[in-house]
Protein backbone atom coordinates (compact mmCIF):
# COMPACT_ATOMS: atom_id res chain seq x y z
CA UNK A 1 0.00 0.00 0.00
CA UNK A 2 1.58 3.41 -1.31
CA UNK A 3 1.85 6.25 1.78
CA UNK A 4 1.63 10.06 1.00
CA UNK A 5 3.49 11.05 -2.12
CA UNK A 6 6.35 13.64 -1.16
CA UNK A 7 5.38 17.07 -2.91
CA UNK A 8 8.13 16.75 -5.48
CA UNK A 9 6.37 13.62 -6.69
CA UNK A 10 2.85 15.40 -6.92
CA UNK A 11 3.99 17.75 -9.45
CA UNK A 12 4.27 17.52 -13.07
CA UNK A 13 7.50 18.81 -12.95
CA UNK A 14 8.87 16.52 -10.69
CA UNK A 15 7.32 13.87 -12.35
CA UNK A 16 8.72 14.17 -15.35
CA UNK A 17 12.34 14.52 -14.08
CA UNK A 18 11.89 11.19 -12.12
CA UNK A 19 10.75 9.67 -15.16
CA UNK A 20 13.67 11.19 -17.09
CA UNK A 21 16.44 9.78 -14.24
CA UNK A 22 14.38 6.08 -14.88
CA UNK A 23 15.66 5.98 -18.17
CA UNK A 24 18.60 7.68 -17.68
CA UNK A 25 19.48 4.54 -15.25
CA UNK A 26 18.18 1.65 -17.78
CA UNK A 27 20.26 3.29 -20.40
CA UNK A 28 23.02 2.90 -18.08
CA UNK A 29 22.79 -0.68 -17.29
CA UNK A 30 22.01 -1.63 -20.68
CA UNK A 31 25.32 0.52 -21.29
CA UNK A 32 26.75 -1.59 -18.53
CA UNK A 33 25.32 -4.73 -19.39
CA UNK A 34 26.96 -3.65 -23.41
CA UNK A 35 30.57 -2.56 -21.60
CA UNK A 36 31.20 -5.76 -19.51
CA UNK A 37 30.35 -8.76 -22.18
CA UNK A 38 27.20 -10.12 -20.08
CA UNK A 39 25.86 -12.02 -23.47
CA UNK A 40 27.59 -13.22 -26.43
CA UNK A 41 29.91 -10.54 -28.28
CA UNK A 42 27.81 -7.79 -30.56
CA UNK A 43 24.35 -9.31 -29.38
CA UNK A 44 23.37 -6.61 -27.42
CA UNK A 45 23.55 -3.36 -29.09
CA UNK A 46 25.25 -0.38 -27.88
CA UNK A 47 22.90 2.53 -26.84
CA UNK A 48 25.16 5.22 -27.73
CA UNK A 49 25.44 4.42 -31.27
CA UNK A 50 22.11 4.62 -31.91
CA UNK A 51 22.04 8.21 -33.34
CA UNK A 52 24.51 7.31 -35.60
CA UNK A 53 22.75 4.37 -36.74
CA UNK A 54 19.32 6.32 -37.23
CA UNK A 55 21.22 8.49 -39.24
CA UNK A 56 22.52 5.51 -41.47
CA UNK A 57 18.72 3.97 -41.77
CA UNK A 58 17.60 7.76 -42.76
CA UNK A 59 20.62 8.38 -45.37
CA UNK A 60 19.85 4.81 -46.76
CA UNK A 61 16.56 6.16 -47.91
CA UNK A 62 14.88 2.82 -46.53
CA UNK A 63 13.62 4.33 -43.55
CA UNK A 64 10.18 6.10 -45.00
CA UNK A 65 8.94 3.50 -47.25
CA UNK A 66 9.08 1.36 -44.49
CA UNK A 67 7.47 3.13 -41.94
CA UNK A 68 4.40 4.04 -44.59
CA UNK A 69 4.58 0.28 -45.96
CA UNK A 70 3.69 -0.90 -42.23
CA UNK A 71 1.28 1.95 -41.67
CA UNK A 72 -0.48 0.82 -44.74
CA UNK A 73 -1.39 -2.79 -43.43
CA UNK A 74 -1.89 -1.38 -40.37
CA UNK A 75 -4.37 1.16 -40.74
CA UNK A 76 -6.25 -1.28 -42.81
CA UNK A 77 -5.74 -4.20 -40.45
CA UNK A 78 -7.07 -2.25 -37.69
CA UNK A 79 -9.77 -0.47 -38.95
CA UNK A 80 -11.64 -3.93 -40.39
CA UNK A 81 -11.11 -5.66 -36.98
CA UNK A 82 -11.92 -2.77 -35.08
CA UNK A 83 -15.34 -2.55 -37.21
CA UNK A 84 -15.87 -6.16 -37.65
CA UNK A 85 -14.82 -6.69 -33.79
CA UNK A 86 -17.65 -4.04 -32.93
CA UNK A 87 -20.65 -5.39 -35.05
CA UNK A 88 -20.26 -8.98 -34.23
CA UNK A 89 -19.92 -8.17 -30.20
CA UNK A 90 -22.97 -6.02 -30.39
CA UNK A 91 -24.86 -8.25 -32.42
CA UNK A 92 -23.88 -10.88 -30.29
CA UNK A 93 -24.72 -9.16 -27.22
CA UNK A 94 -27.83 -7.22 -28.15
CA UNK A 95 -29.40 -10.93 -29.72
CA UNK A 96 -29.93 -13.84 -27.60
CA UNK A 97 -30.17 -16.15 -31.01
CA UNK A 98 -27.27 -14.38 -32.33
CA UNK A 99 -25.31 -14.84 -28.97
CA UNK A 100 -26.30 -19.07 -28.75
CA UNK A 101 -25.53 -19.13 -32.36
CA UNK A 102 -22.08 -18.13 -32.04
CA UNK A 103 -20.99 -19.12 -28.80
CA UNK A 104 -19.76 -22.18 -30.04
CA UNK A 105 -18.20 -21.11 -32.58
CA UNK A 106 -16.38 -18.12 -30.48
CA UNK A 107 -15.17 -21.16 -28.23
CA UNK A 108 -13.98 -23.06 -31.14
CA UNK A 109 -11.38 -19.43 -32.65
CA UNK A 110 -10.61 -17.34 -30.17
CA UNK A 111 -7.76 -19.51 -28.55
CA UNK A 112 -6.50 -19.98 -32.04
CA UNK A 113 -3.53 -16.90 -31.83
CA UNK A 114 -3.79 -14.36 -35.08
CA UNK A 115 -0.26 -15.93 -36.04
CA UNK A 116 -1.48 -19.16 -36.95
CA UNK A 117 -3.62 -17.81 -39.89
CA UNK A 118 -0.74 -16.48 -41.51
CA UNK A 119 -0.63 -19.49 -43.66
CA UNK A 120 -3.95 -18.91 -44.85
CA UNK A 121 -3.35 -14.79 -45.41
CA UNK A 122 -0.54 -16.57 -47.70
CA UNK A 123 -2.83 -18.67 -49.40
CA UNK A 124 -5.50 -16.29 -50.43
CA UNK A 125 -3.69 -13.06 -50.23
CA UNK A 126 0.28 -13.79 -51.41
CA UNK A 127 3.12 -11.98 -49.42
CA UNK A 128 1.01 -8.31 -49.68
CA UNK A 129 -0.35 -5.45 -47.70
CA UNK A 130 -4.05 -7.50 -47.52
CA UNK A 131 -2.11 -10.88 -46.06
CA UNK A 132 -0.48 -9.26 -43.03
CA UNK A 133 -3.96 -6.07 -42.86
CA UNK A 134 -6.08 -9.93 -42.51
CA UNK A 135 -3.56 -11.34 -39.75
CA UNK A 136 -3.69 -7.79 -38.20
CA UNK A 137 -7.78 -7.42 -38.30
CA UNK A 138 -8.17 -11.12 -36.75
CA UNK A 139 -5.83 -9.59 -33.66
CA UNK A 140 -7.99 -6.66 -33.42
CA UNK A 141 -11.45 -8.42 -33.61
CA UNK A 142 -11.16 -10.36 -30.76
CA UNK A 143 -9.87 -7.48 -28.39
CA UNK A 144 -12.86 -5.18 -29.75
CA UNK A 145 -15.11 -8.11 -29.48
CA UNK A 146 -15.03 -9.07 -25.98
CA UNK A 147 -14.94 -5.68 -25.37
CA UNK A 148 -18.41 -4.71 -26.86
CA UNK A 149 -19.79 -7.88 -25.84
CA UNK A 150 -19.03 -7.04 -21.93
CA UNK A 151 -20.02 -3.66 -22.56
CA UNK A 152 -23.95 -3.84 -24.19
CA UNK A 153 -24.06 -6.34 -21.53
CA UNK A 154 -23.16 -4.57 -18.41
CA UNK A 155 -25.18 -2.03 -19.20
CA UNK A 156 -27.50 -1.49 -16.31
CA UNK A 157 -31.85 -2.80 -16.94
CA UNK A 158 -32.96 0.26 -15.59
CA UNK A 159 -31.72 2.73 -18.21
CA UNK A 160 -33.90 0.61 -21.04
CA UNK A 161 -36.58 1.00 -18.19
CA UNK A 162 -36.34 4.73 -18.00
CA UNK A 163 -36.41 5.25 -21.61
CA UNK A 164 -39.42 3.03 -21.84
CA UNK A 165 -41.05 5.57 -19.63
CA UNK A 166 -40.03 8.60 -21.41
CA UNK A 167 -41.97 6.36 -24.58
CA UNK A 168 -38.61 5.48 -26.23
CA UNK A 169 -39.49 2.43 -27.56
CA UNK A 170 -37.91 0.22 -30.35
CA UNK A 171 -35.25 -1.68 -30.31
CA UNK A 172 -33.03 0.74 -32.71
CA UNK A 173 -34.13 3.60 -30.92
CA UNK A 174 -33.03 1.53 -27.55
CA UNK A 175 -29.67 0.83 -29.38
CA UNK A 176 -28.68 4.08 -30.04
CA UNK A 177 -30.17 6.39 -27.24
CA UNK A 178 -29.16 4.19 -24.44
CA UNK A 179 -27.12 0.87 -25.46
CA UNK A 180 -24.22 2.61 -27.44
CA UNK A 181 -24.01 6.02 -24.89
CA UNK A 182 -23.90 3.59 -22.04
CA UNK A 183 -21.50 0.72 -23.60
CA UNK A 184 -19.13 4.05 -24.80
CA UNK A 185 -16.52 4.38 -22.24
CA UNK A 186 -16.11 -0.21 -23.13
CA UNK A 187 -16.40 -0.14 -26.55
CA UNK A 188 -13.60 2.50 -26.65
CA UNK A 189 -11.65 0.68 -24.12
CA UNK A 190 -11.43 -1.87 -26.69
CA UNK A 191 -10.46 -0.07 -29.34
CA UNK A 192 -7.43 1.73 -27.60
CA UNK A 193 -6.33 -1.75 -26.48
CA UNK A 194 -6.46 -2.90 -30.14
CA UNK A 195 -4.20 0.00 -31.33
CA UNK A 196 -1.74 -1.46 -29.24
CA UNK A 197 -2.43 -5.43 -30.31
CA UNK A 198 -2.12 -4.20 -34.07
CA UNK A 199 1.25 -3.12 -33.78
CA UNK A 200 2.51 -6.45 -31.54
CA UNK A 201 0.54 -8.25 -34.71
CA UNK A 202 1.82 -6.57 -37.48
CA UNK A 203 5.48 -6.95 -36.79
CA UNK A 204 4.85 -10.41 -35.94
CA UNK A 205 3.60 -10.69 -39.62
CA UNK A 206 6.17 -8.54 -41.39
CA UNK A 207 8.35 -11.02 -40.01
CA UNK A 208 7.55 -13.69 -42.40
CA UNK A 209 7.90 -11.51 -45.42
CA UNK A 210 5.45 -8.50 -45.69
CA UNK A 211 7.61 -5.43 -46.54
CA UNK A 212 7.39 -2.82 -43.40
CA UNK A 213 9.83 -2.50 -40.36
CA UNK A 214 9.06 -6.29 -39.15
CA UNK A 215 11.40 -7.29 -42.28
CA UNK A 216 13.99 -4.55 -41.84
CA UNK A 217 14.71 -5.64 -38.17
CA UNK A 218 14.48 -9.02 -39.30
CA UNK A 219 17.01 -8.21 -42.35
CA UNK A 220 19.26 -6.41 -39.78
CA UNK A 221 19.55 -8.97 -37.46
CA UNK A 222 20.20 -11.43 -40.17
CA UNK A 223 23.47 -9.07 -40.83
CA UNK A 224 23.91 -8.58 -36.69
CA UNK A 225 23.04 -4.68 -36.98
CA UNK A 226 21.20 -5.14 -33.70
CA UNK A 227 21.46 -1.10 -33.30
CA UNK A 228 19.17 -0.61 -36.63
CA UNK A 229 16.88 -3.38 -34.99
CA UNK A 230 16.85 -1.05 -31.54
CA UNK A 231 16.08 1.73 -33.73
CA UNK A 232 12.60 0.56 -35.33
CA UNK A 233 11.78 -0.77 -31.90
CA UNK A 234 11.51 2.92 -30.86
CA UNK A 235 10.29 4.05 -34.27
CA UNK A 236 7.72 1.53 -33.27
CA UNK A 237 6.91 2.96 -29.97
CA UNK A 238 7.06 6.27 -31.46
CA UNK A 239 4.49 6.14 -33.66
CA UNK A 240 2.03 4.12 -31.40
CA UNK A 241 2.52 6.57 -28.32
CA UNK A 242 1.30 9.14 -30.73
CA UNK A 243 -1.61 7.32 -32.48
CA UNK A 244 -2.86 6.31 -29.07
CA UNK A 245 -2.02 10.05 -27.65
CA UNK A 246 -4.43 10.56 -30.91
CA UNK A 247 -7.33 8.39 -29.92
CA UNK A 248 -7.24 9.34 -26.55
CA UNK A 249 -7.73 13.37 -27.49
CA UNK A 250 -10.63 11.46 -29.22
CA UNK A 251 -11.99 9.49 -26.30
CA UNK A 252 -11.55 12.41 -24.60
CA UNK A 253 -13.98 14.60 -26.38
CA UNK A 254 -16.19 11.83 -27.20
CA UNK A 255 -16.53 10.51 -23.52
CA UNK A 256 -16.61 14.28 -21.99
CA UNK A 257 -20.01 13.69 -20.61
CA UNK A 258 -18.43 11.41 -18.09
CA UNK A 259 -17.41 12.43 -15.04
CA UNK A 260 -13.55 12.18 -14.41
Amino acid sequence: MHGPAHPLLRSRLGRAAFGLLGVVLFVALWKFAQASGWAARGSIPDPFLLPSALREEWASGRLAPVILSSLTHYVWGLGLGTLCGFLVGLLAASSTLADVLHAWLARILRPIPPLAWVVFAIAWFKVSHAGAAFVIAIGVFWVNYFATYSAVRGVEPRYYELARAFAQHGALRQAWQVTLPAAAPGVFAGVRTGIGQAWMTLIAAELLGVPGMGQEMNAAAGMGAYEAVVVYMLIISLVYSLSDYLFAQVEKRALQWRPS
